[in-house]
């Protein structure tokens, strides 16, 4: 059974598997596993330059199109009106799809106004392109601009959410305007492994530290979360956590690890973050 989270009308996996950093051949195997092991959400991005292998791993898979949930993401060199319809069609060819479910700027860019990127965005959505649209690494207030300003509705800011990083403000901001959030790097890009509270729990459950961090997310409504791994045994056992549940007091002892706000990804042309009060 694939666990999702409802907004707008559209039934979006919890779990889907994140493909950042995985190239070529590596990158098919991997998504091929994933889908073998039960995932239903693939993320992928032109920016990860692995489009065409996730694409080719995808029909690996043999799953019909309709059963999978393909998000990808448009860089922000594209985002005026005209580069980014045609920047998402070149996506669609390296996918070898004809629609995307869910297309997300990846970051913002104050270079290009928001309306014309988002007239663009929408444009493309009404051309059968993608059935959803959505941001990325978006500020609070950021995403309050971007609903004002899309016709259709913006399903989901993904950003970087992990135990060690409070979020609370981009989580409270989604949550009133019914979007959900996406959390990338969830491992902490592996930093969960070697933490001790996550190792307790895990201890309880027979479960890893990564598996807790999975269900933790699985947990908190309206966050999906896409971990990503080379391993098909981790790839399998990260989408492995229906069969426990965690206390409220385990859920509130994982989300005080956040207490060092510790944020792994803060490139250059990243925004002013929120900070939790």
């Amino acid at each position: 059974m694939t666990l999702t989270t409802k907004h707008f009308g559209a039934d979006i996996p919890k779990i889907g598997f994140g493909t950042w950093k995985l190239r070529d051949e590596t990158a098919q195997m991997c998504v091929a596993k994933a889908i073998e092991a039960g995932y239903r959400m693939i993320d992928t991005a032109q920016a990860y330059e692995n489009e065409t292998h996730v694409g080719r791993g995808i029909a690996d898979s043999q799953t019909p199109r309709d059963d999978l949930w393909v998000t990808t993401k448009i860089w922000t060199s594209e985002f005026k009106d005209g580069d980014l319809q045609a920047s998402l069609s070149k996506s669609l060819e390296r996918l070898d799809l004809d629609h995307v479910d869910l297309v997300l700027l990846h970051w913002p860019n104050k270079d290009v106004s928001m309306e014309e990127t988002f007239a663009a965005l929408n444009d493309a959505r009404s051309k059968g392109m993608t059935k959803h649209i959505g941001v990325s690494n978006f500020t609070v207030e950021q995403m309050g601009q971007a609903v004002k300003l899309s016709e259709a509705p913006i399903l989901t800011n993904q950003v970087e959410y992990h135990p060690f990083i409070n979020q609370t403000p981009v989580l409270e901001a989604a949550h009133a305007l019914g979007m959900s959030v996406t959390a990338y790097s969830p491992l902490a890009q592996g930093q969960v492994f070697d933490d001790a509270v996550l190792k307790e729990i895990g201890e309880k459950y027979g479960k890893s530290p990564a598996q807790v961090t999975v269900r933790w997310f699985v947990q908190q409504p309206g966050v999906i979360t896409i971990p990503r791994s080379t391993s098909p045994e981790h790839i399998a056992a990260n989408n492995d956590v229906q069969d426990f549940e965690l206390t409220a007091q385990e859920m509130g002892r994982i989300t005080a690890l956040n207490a060092n706000h510790k944020r792994l990804i803060d490139p250059s042309w990243a925004p002013e973050w929120d900070r939790a009060a």
